[in-house]
């Protein structure tokens, strides 16, 4: 069968986005709550208090939008559908003018020579089925599959490119475990059970993408390395290993979880939760997969004198752990590490054969160094340098895992436009084009011009 993804002989360009941080219009023609505009209201639940109801308006303003992506001569444009745009309660009903939407999104792309590739969850679960347990409910990964379908019969004559899911590590356990993330339910080991029904709603909808003649269907994953601190902390590292890692990719290379896994998760040994067959779908159901990297991971064994890192309680049953994070370090407060990157794609192409997209890799700085008059009088522009370096270096880490013999086809930059940054609110920008916060204007930074020139020159 005719595969449509990157053949490899070069490394792709791309850009990435998600529609609850980008779209705005969080009420119109149709669309749903989902958990993001429900959990976005609660005092303190982001950095700044606010939520994406607006955020860049790239509902009204996609054409805009794509003009950027192709002004970087970005072949690929990664965008996710709203769930809750296209099933405002998330089953039943089809919004007809959701659909509307993205068709003339995908359109537009192909209009620039862009080719979409469109990921069907992006964390924004319509709220009517987190009302009815959400992803600790197996109801919800067969109604994700309804729906997955129903996009497919709109888009799929031109969308060619799939991704079930984007970290759904995210979704289960900074949702369901920590409370960091929609819907903020801090519940421990419950991050098991929602991403075993994450795993099966891949599964399930994978299937159905595959009989509907699909045959580049992937799912993107937030891998990440883990480098003991020290000699002690080596077991733990494996523990976080597990729950991180081994937990999305064993079931899709073996159709079961590792003893390791089920040693720190025994909730997943619960037949009533992972049922027979249910693994067995997920197996070989990827044709590609992604990977979203940002740092490495350095553990310790929990240290009173080190901050606690947030993201601890997202690993449920884990040896209690700190996180020891060196410089350089983004505004994140993230660890710039490049070879995290080329380590990562090497190992995760041993350990699965797929062909792999870095389908997010980027980073948050302040943005405050400002040059004058670069596009005539009174204008500005970002310079941000710092960025650039981060790109740089990890653009070199994944040709390096390619020469290395990973099987990496694709880079796409996090993120085209800053944006509303989750739990972070407004307060972190990602970016290589500045948002005005006042009138939304877009300004591409010094970044979007260097990724444009290399990606010009690489695919010269």
């Amino acid at each position: 069968m005719t595969s449509h993804l990157p053949d490899g002989s070069t490394l792709a360009f791309g850009a990435a986005t998600a529609a609850y941080q980008i779209e705005g219009a969080h009420t119109e023609d149709g669309r749903g709550p989902s958990i993001w505009d429900t959990f976005a209201l609660q005092p303190g639940a982001t950095r700044d208090g606010r939520d994406g109801s607006v955020a860049c308006d790239s509902y009204h303003r996609f054409e805009e939008d794509l003009d950027l992506v192709a002004g970087l001569h970005a072949g690929w444009y990664r965008f996710s559908v709203a769930w809750p745009r296209i099933m405002p309660t998330g089953t039943g009903a089809v919004e007809t003018r959701g659909l509307d939407y993205y068709d003339r999104l995908v359109d537009a792309a192909l209009a620039r020579g862009v080719q979409p590739t469109a990921t069907l969850y992006h964390w924004d679960l319509p709220q009517a089925l987190e009302d009815g347990g959400g992803w600790l409910e197996r109801s919800t990964a067969e109604a994700f599959a309804d729906y997955a379908m129903v996009v497919h019969e709109r888009l799929g004559d031109r969308v060619k490119v799939w991704a079930t899911h984007n970290e759904p590590w995210c979704a289960a356990y900074l949702g369901y475990s920590a409370g960091i993330h929609a819907p903020g339910r801090k519940e421990g080991v419950a991050g098991h059970r929602a991403a075993h029904h994450l795993n099966l709603a891949h599964g399930l909808a994978a299937a159905r993408l595959h009989e509907a003649g699909v045959t580049d269907v992937g799912i993107v994953h937030n891998l990440a390395p883990f480098w003991p601190e020290t000699p002690e902390a080596a077991g733990a590292a494996d523990e976080l290993d597990a729950v991180r890692n081994r937990i999305w990719l064993d079931p899709l290379i073996d159709g079961a979880y590792d003893e390791g896994l089920l040693r720190v998760a025994p909730e997943l040994a619960d037949p009533e939760l992972v049922r027979d067959g249910d693994l067995a779908l997920v197996r070989d159901s990827a044709d590609w997969l992604g990977v979203n990297y940002y740092t490495p991971f350095r553990p310790t064994l929990a240290d009173p004198n080190l901050t606690v890192h947030p993201e601890v309680e997202a690993y449920p049953g884990v040896t209690p752990v700190s996180f020891v994070v060196r410089e350089p370090r983004t505004d994140i407060g993230w660890e710039v590490d490049g070879s995290g990157l080329e380590q990562l794609l090497v190992d995760t192409h041993k350990r699965t054969g797929l062909p792999i997209i870095v389908t997010e890799n980027g980073a948050a700085y302040p943005d405050d160094t400002l040059v004058e008059g670069v596009a005539g009088p009174g204008s500005t522009m970002v310079d941000d340098q710092d960025r650039i370096g981060y790109l740089r270096d990890h653009i070199a880490a994944t040709e390096a895992a390619r020469a290395a013999g990973a099987d990496v086809r694709g880079y796409i930059v996090w993120t085209l436009l800053d944006n509303f940054e989750w739990a972070e609110g407004y307060t972190k920008t990602f970016g290589v084009v500045h948002i005005d916060p006042q009138d939304l204007t877009r300004t591409p930074k010094a970044s979007y011009h260097w990724l444009a020139e290399h990606i010009g020159s690489a695919s010269s």
